[in-house]
């Protein structure tokens, strides 16, 4: 199954992308409208400007982020993407909790872990690296994985840990890991620890747990070097993503490759995507590429 298959399919219950441009994009989450900035959306938009006024709230970083409400938020509220359940919260940041361009790469992670559970002695094991709300570590488990989920930021893997419950996941078992990635990866090197597969969605700029910086043109290569050391005799794929707009497809393939290039497999890359209803315009959403062995 190639990674991007489904890309186009009909809307998933509780989130629409309903519009974009003029760098902005109007998107509803649940019962909700937002309309964000968004760079990629150098085009006009199809909708009229009424449907755009009409959106509950408004955020923009004109004078500094903030939010303009034409009707108040929750303080949270559940949505489903792709039958996985989220937890929302507006943030400072224009955030809400949930990446939905991620669907095509949650539905591959399913695809492959659910094709190769029934082959082994015991389930997959999976290390999901700057693991946000927990999206891939979902679909991971709800497929049969054990997962471990690692993000720097406590206030996230707290945000993931509901979501698990929200999934009936709870009980799952999953690790839950608040961690520099750095300081972790060592550590399990020295442990030897392995894993059958490795997700990562990278920052372009980040802080670990005691201020430790990430900076993706430097550390991303070596990052993805001790993943790759880190798999298992009988790994499964490694799946790599990233927002920053410089990583392109072929950036991360060629990165990908070069990490990979002791282990039997296939690589793929490509453009995320957020896509709308037939005739609503795809907005590029960040890119990808996995890594996979011939299973």
């Amino acid at each position: 199954m190639h990674i991007l298959a489904g890309m186009r399919s009909p809307t998933d219950n509780g989130y629409e992308l309903l519009d974009s441009g003029n760098a902005h994009k109007l998107e509803r989450f649940g019962s909700y409208v937002l309309a964000r900035p968004c760079a990629a959306a150098v085009w006009d938009p199809t909708l009229p400007a009424a449907d755009w006024t009409a959106a509950t709230a408004r955020f923009g970083r004109d004078g500094g982020n903030s939010w303009t409400f034409r009707e108040p938020l929750p303080a949270s509220w559940n949505i489903s993407v792709d039958d996985l359940v989220f937890k929302l919260v507006h943030t400072g940041f224009g955030h809400v909790g949930v990446f939905p361009e991620q669907r095509p790469c949650w539905r591959w992670i399913r695809e492959v872990i659910g094709r190769n559970r029934s082959h082994r002695a015991k389930p997959p094991s999976v290390l999901n690296l700057f693991a946000y709300s927990g999206g891939s570590t979902l679909a991971a488990a709800s497929a049969g994985a054990h997962v471990c989920h690692l993000d720097a930021s406590k206030g996230m893997v707290a945000r993931a840990r509901d979501n698990a419950t929200l999934n009936g996941l709870d009980k799952a078992q999953i690790r839950w890991i608040v961690d520099d990635v750095t300081k972790f990866l060592d550590r399990e090197l020295r442990r030897q620890s392995r894993y059958d597969a490795i997700i990562l969605d990278p920052p372009s700029f980040g802080r670990g747990k005691t201020g430790e910086l990430f900076k993706i043109e430097t550390d991303l290569l070596p990052t993805l070097k001790k993943c790759a050391a880190l798999l298992s005799h009988e790994p499964l794929f490694i799946l790599l993503s990233c927002h920053t707009p410089a990583f392109s497809p072929v950036a991360l393939e060629n990165v990908l490759r070069q990490c990979t290039r002791t282990h039997k497999g296939t690589v793929e890359s490509g453009e995320m995507l957020l896509a709308g209803r037939p005739g609503t315009l795809a907005v590029p959403s960040g890119t990808f590429a996995s890594w996979r062995t011939q299973t």
